[in-house]
């Protein structure tokens, strides 16, 4: 099989990437105080032979902080403190989007600040428990129905965040609109149950997502924003409904039109999720024109022929890069992968399971 693909150079927007491999957004939690740390910016360095890194979620306000120890990108403190980490990644020649993201109802009262609010398109709480560091797992707690002020000022909190992510470095954003957060509870009629132009009919429902699309780009440039989506997803308790395709189909048509940077469209089927059809796949490719990545369980070899096809342009790789920091390094070479993976230090707060990882020339050392 020809393996060249992956390890040629691609032109995303502005950026020219080493690499079609992508680092996919893990959620790590070592953001102690919601503020990243030296131990965050070994973590990115480490990983900077992807061709793209694309960073946890980090939420652009107060309110949208839904985990314990989840990073912000909303105060001062917090854009100095980033600036470490794409110091780090680009001084390894690497290229770094932040994922922007807002839990919406995905939260509690004890993971946010004080004067903070869990916020929802619609008074209608998940199913399912949180983590918090002071009592442990609570049950999601109903959320505060947006007002049209709040929807409208959400939209500000996302394009300052964009703003102090470029001023902290990084190389654009992706807004996270998949796994059950702020922007897919507006997407879906499970969750949103509004009656005014923000909800009931799929023009209604997309109205949010491109609206921060819109005044992203027009912040930072599209060729600098991207945009994360799981249809057929149901993380953050997102039964699927009838309109899905239809739903993301004409999203992405709309998305194309605004000429962000890149769709991510992920499919947790491989970690037990529903699969997503690959019809709906195709619907996207063919709406939207400029980068597609995919990410979901990928092997190298299925990745290879994606992106030889044409059917993606980039593909995400998720836990095999926790385990193997020179993840893309050792598919380049030939080396063998690092398949243990430390399941119980994936959300802690240590550098235990994060930075401890060896590198195949440490192994080769250390065997």
């Amino acid at each position: 099989m020809n393996t060249t693909t992956a390890f040629s150079a691609y032109q995303l927007g502005d950026v020219t990437l080493n690499n079609r491999l992508v680092m996919a957004p893990m959620t790590r939690n070592r953001a102690l105080h919601n503020l990243p740390n030296k131990l965050m910016a070994t973590y990115y360095t480490q990983r900077a032979s992807a061709g793209l890194i694309i960073t946890e979620g980090v939420s652009p306000s107060p309110n949208g902080l839904g985990y314990a120890r989840m990073p912000g990108i909303f105060s001062e403190a917090q854009v100095d403190a980033w600036k470490q980490v794409t110091e780090g990644v680009h001084s390894r020649g690497g290229k770094i989007f932040m994922q922007l993201m807002h839990a919406g109802r995905m939260g509690h009262g004890l993971n946010i600040p004080q004067g903070a609010r869990i916020l929802a398109p619609s008074a209608i709480a998940a199913q399912g428990e949180i983590w918090t560091d002071q009592e442990g797992k609570k049950k999601l707690p109903v959320p505060q129905a947006m007002s049209k002020g709040q929807i409208e000022e959400v939209t500000i909190e996302f394009v300052t965040a964009a703003l102090n992510a470029i001023e902290a470095g990084f190389d654009g954003i992706e807004l996270h609109a998949a796994n059950g957060y702020l922007l897919e509870q507006f997407l879906s009629p499970h969750s949103n149950k509004r009656t005014d132009e923000y909800g009931g009919s799929i023009e209604n429902r997309i109205r949010l997502v491109l609206a921060i699309a819109e005044a992203v780009s027009d912040a930072i440039g599209k060729d600098r924003v991207g945009i994360r989506v799981s249809p057929y997803g149901v993380l953050g308790d997102m039964p699927h409904y009838a309109e899905i395709d239809a739903t993301y189909t004409y999203l992405a048509n709309k998305l194309n039109d605004l000429g962000i940077a890149y769709m991510h469209l992920v499919d947790h089927s491989a970690s037990g999720g529903p699969e997503v059809p690959v019809s709906i796949k195709r619907s996207i490719r063919e709406e939207f024109t400029n980068t597609l990545i995919l990410s979901g369980g990928y092997t190298f070899y299925r990745a290879e022929e994606d992106l030889a096809s044409g059917f993606a342009d980039l593909v995400a790789f998720g836990k095999p890069f926790i385990s193997n920091p020179d993840f893309a390094d050792r598919l380049r070479k030939g080396f063998p992968l690092n398949i243990k993976l430390d399941a119980s230090t994936l959300y802690t707060s240590t550098a235990k399971g994060y930075i401890d990882y060896p590198v195949f020339e440490e192994e080769m050392v250390n065997a």
